[in-house]
């Protein structure tokens, strides 16, 4: 290679080289700090708010099998759901198989134990024992000690750091956090989350309390990271101009782990009637565009908001809802929203049919553009390393979420977890 190189003539100078190089170190250093890439890690496909008065030890199994009684109730077999939600045959029997089974094993993925809007303004007295109630709940959850079906992802929302109710929200962070470590230590599945943020120094005040925490009890720094809800219109566009939910991820110094869209709030503060506010107005569309824009490369994952279309009432009502809530879901997918929110136990039928449906219907084409690419075989499309780390994304969410099984995936690709982790730009490990 060496003499190949001495008789091929340059001009440019090893000085040439050496000075650009230096002159673009700081860059090089930016680049690597601000944008590390995926975490390689597991990405819940929902989270699901509970308020702290109501959450309960068993409320992850409530849930569950509140959902397995909607689909006895008004879609018994693989059939009818297909029906209502016009699931092709082939699709029919293996999502309905898998849904029914994940809402025996796993019906929650991301329980998130609400002190904000959905708790409500309360005394110090009756938020304090909540706060400490909560944390007791989550270690017992990630013990193993919880009513079944534990989530992987727990935690709480705590309330905003506006002024008026700053205070209240870092007590109940303190509180919570302090009594998880009492019993134990941070869970490894911690999901903190900071609504109703507009300026970056929010943010910031947010990582500071972080640190502080970890500093005080021995804690490795960076271990306590958040979650951003994006629900104000000055979260997406400052008034300097510019995004600030680009400047929130960097005001987080490398604790932000994802982005949540807040569709009635942001909808409201844009002034979008309540009958129009959903995930898919057009500026639910333009400010999860910008966080997905803002996010992308950074390691920091973007979530989808809910619908406030609940499945309850007659069949009717119940099938009409499911269609909007599975239409929505796959909206969200196709736009690589891969999380969203769920309000109520009847949205996880859907959310799970959706989800399923969608990594099941592609898992052919994907293996077979993988497994050409990984084996230089020919084929109709032509992918590049960008797309083999996406189509490798793409089958190990599948796999993360129980919509396929890894056998499955190996055997349409010769690839395991490690390989796809290795083609997906993971830390295998």
């Amino acid at each position: 290679m060496g003499q190949r190189q001495e008789l091929v003539a340059t001009t440019f100078t090893g000085a040439v080289k050496e000075r650009i190089g230096a002159s673009l170190a700081d860059v090089d250093a930016d680049l690597a700090r601000r944008y590390p890439g995926d975490a390689g890690t597991r990405q819940p496909v929902h989270t699901v708010y509970v308020p702290a008065d109501v959450v309960a030890a068993d409320t992850v199994r409530f849930w569950g099998d509140q959902a397995l009684d909607a689909l006895e109730e008004h879609a018994p077999d693989a059939s009818s759901l297909a029906g209502v939600l016009g699931l092709s045959e082939e699709l029919a029997v293996p999502v309905y198989e898998r849904v029914r089974a994940k809402l025996l094993r796993e019906p929650v993925e991301d329980l998130r134990i609400d002190f904000e809007d959905g708790y409500g303004p309360r005394s110090d007295e009756e938020e304090d024992a909540a706060a400490v109630r909560a944390a007791g709940l989550v270690a017992a959850m990630c013990g193993g000690g919880g009513g079944g079906g534990e989530p992987p992802f727990v935690g709480i929302r705590m309330k905003c750091l506006e002024a008026a109710v700053r205070d209240r929200g870092i007590r109940t962070l303190d509180i919570f956090l302090t009594g998880l470590m009492d019993a134990g230590g941070l869970p490894a599945g911690l999901m903190l989350t900071l609504p109703k943020v507009s300026y970056a120094e929010q943010v910031a005040a947010m990582a500071e309390l972080a640190g502080e925490f970890e500093k005080a009890r021995g804690l490795e720094p960076g271990r306590i990271r958040f979650e951003i809800q994006i629900e104000t219109t000055q979260a997406v566009l400052g008034a300097d101009g510019r995004a600030t939910v680009a400047r929130m991820i960097d005001a987080g110094a490398g604790r932000v782990g994802s982005l949540h869209y807040g569709t009635f709030d942001y909808s409201a503060s844009c002034g979008v009637g309540a009958a129009y506010q959903a995930p898919d107005h057009p500026v639910a569309d333009h400010a999860k565009a910008v966080m997905q824009v803002a996010a992308a490369g950074t390691g920091v994952r973007v979530s989808d908001g809910s619908t406030n279309v609940l499945p309850v009432g007659s069949t009717a009502q119940v099938h009409a809802a499911w269609r909007l809530h599975f239409g929505l879901v796959r909206r969200a997918l196709a736009r690589a929203y891969y999380q969203g929110w769920d309000m109520h136990p009847g949205h996880l039928p859907t959310r799970y049919a959706a989800v399923y449906a969608f990594y099941r219907e592609g898992l052919g084409s994907a293996a077979a553009r993988l497994d050409a690419y990984v084996n230089r075989a020919g084929g109709d499309v032509l992918d590049e390393p960008a797309t083999a780390r996406a189509l490798s994304g793409y089958l190990l969410r599948g796999m993360d979420c129980g919509a396929v099984d890894e056998g499955e995936v190996a055997g349409l690709t010769g690839l395991g977890r490690d390989g796809l982790e290795g083609l997906a730009g993971r830390a295998v490990g």
